[in-house]
């Protein structure tokens, strides 16, 4: 019987033991033990009774190496023969001495069909050692961390742009990849994606699209470089900020000086206009007062404003409206006679202006609102365009420049102060009209009044002008 013990782990070599009777012969062999493939031991054990009787009883127990399959070669010249007995080989053909060589054949065998088998297993596992070693050391553990959510994983990937395709995180111009895409990855190493989220920000009345991958306003206001002390914010600094994005309002701290009633004050203030800056300031506006810049502007930092108080009234004026004046010709007039037919009458119209007074001095009136009370009326002129006689017979050669120097100073359109006489001639209008004149005698040119000066000279004489006609003899 086998004297082997089963055991649950692969003996780290193994033994063959050969015991049996051979005549009064007893032996007992044991192979060396191997490592790695070793070669076994020859023995000679069955030399030291070759000279004995036959054997009348012979047992064989072999113990195969681990996980070996037991070996069915038999050489060719080892004749068939009977069964043997259970638990004892069969016997060989040629005597004892066959049989010694038999079993040292085929002990031979055995122990070289072991060693043929495992060089080929041998081969296939140095093979597997060496592609779980290129197994191993293409695997990766990294820390991917996207948008502040972080996990490890395993990965076979050469970069961090072939990691991010793997695990289907995309990104885009405005997000941030450290480290950067197409970055070689080695285990350990940390990849993080930050998303960018778009900002409607209005700073300080400037209003912008900027990106930030902030995920708090907060930590926006801190990328962006924003002064948050002291600041207006449109919303919480706790407030998550989404993918979306959101709208911003912030208003910085600013000094703004404020003037008004002769004194200034400069206060510290996030207001959104110069009306609430001036507010703040403690100033109070009314009825027309104004600041020196637009109330509704946004103040900045180092500003002055100054509180213009205003006192105003309004003035209502009449004035007169121009009239036209038409020119047509007459041929029954002469040449340069000009004869008013239609006087013309000027309008009125009725102007209101605001009278101001800024911080006590007055500003020039306003015209605020205008209508018009009176429309003008034309005047119509007729002008003369017959030619003027040469001369009237019994007047020429009279002093008709001393009369008129005597008369009106020598001006056509002199007028005596009861506005009854006119002219270079003094004529009151009932005689110039006799005299075929038109219109006023002051109204026709100086040759037409020496005409009909001399035409009433041949019917009067030089009694019309009683105080100066002496001087027609002059």
């Amino acid at each position: 019987m086998s004297n082997v013990k089963p055991s649950s782990q692969p003996p780290p070599y193994a033994t063959r033991q050969t015991y049996g009777t051979y005549g009064t012969c007893e032996f007992y062999t044991t192979s060396g033990a191997y490592e790695s493939f070793g070669a076994y031991e020859s023995h000679s054990a069955y030399e030291a009774c070759d000279t004995q009787e036959p054997y009348d009883a012979y047992e064989a127990y072999e113990t195969l190496p681990y996980g070996m399959y037991e070996d069915t070669y038999r050489p060719a010249y080892e004749a068939a023969s009977a069964p043997a007995p259970p638990g004892r080989p069969p016997r060989q053909a040629g005597g004892r001495a066959g049989a010694r060589r038999g079993v040292r054949r085929r002990r031979a065998a055995e122990r070289a069909t072991p060693l043929r088998r495992l060089v080929p297993q041998a081969l296939v596992v140095a093979f597997l050692a060496g592609g779980t070693s290129a197994f191993v050391a293409k695997d990766k553990a990294i820390e991917l961390t996207v948008d502040g959510k972080p996990r490890t994983l395993h990965t076979f990937a050469d970069d961090v742009t072939e990691l991010l395709s793997d695990q289907g995180v995309p990104f885009g111009a405005h997000d941030v990849v450290a480290p950067a895409p197409g970055t070689a990855l080695t285990s350990g190493d940390e990849v993080a994606v930050h998303y960018g989220r778009p900002v409607a920000l209005t700073l300080d009345g400037h209003r912008r699209k900027v990106w930030t991958t902030a995920r708090t306003v907060d930590g926006a206001l801190r990328q962006l470089g924003v002064r948050a002390e002291g600041a207006y914010v449109s919303t919480s600094r706790s407030r998550r900020i989404g993918r979306e994005g959101l709208e911003l309002d912030v208003r910085t701290e600013r000094a703004v000086t404020v003037m008004a009633d002769g004194r200034t004050r400069t206060i510290r203030t996030n207001a959104a206009t110069v009306r609430e800056a001036v507010e703040q300031a403690g100033i109070t506006l009314r009825g027309q007062d104004t600041t020196s810049v637009a109330q509704s502007s946004f103040p900045r930092d180092g500003q002055t404003v100054t509180v213009l108080r205003v006192t105003g009234s309004k003035e209502v004026r009449e004035e007169p409206i121009p009239f036209r004046v038409w020119r047509t010709e007459d041929a029954s007039l002469f040449r340069g006679t000009e004869v008013v037919e239609r006087a013309g009458r000027p309008g009125v119209r009725r102007v209101t202006y605001a009278v101001r007074a800024v911080n006590g001095v007055k500003e020039r009136p306003r015209r605020v609102r205008a209508e018009v009370v009176r429309e003008p009326r034309d005047q119509i002129v007729k002008v003369g365009i017959k030619a003027m006689p040469a001369s009237v017979r019994g007047a020429d050669g009279l002093n008709w420049a001393g009369l008129a120097e005597c008369e009106s100073g020598g001006r056509p359109d002199a007028v005596d102060p009861s506005g009854t006489y006119g002219g270079l001639y003094q004529f009151d209008t009932r005689t110039w009209q006799s005299l075929g004149g038109r219109g006023r005698p002051q109204d026709a040119s100086a040759a037409e009044q020496t005409f009909r000066a001399k035409k009433l000279y041949v019917q009067r004489g030089a009694s019309p002008w009683p105080h100066c006609g002496a001087r027609l003899r002059s």
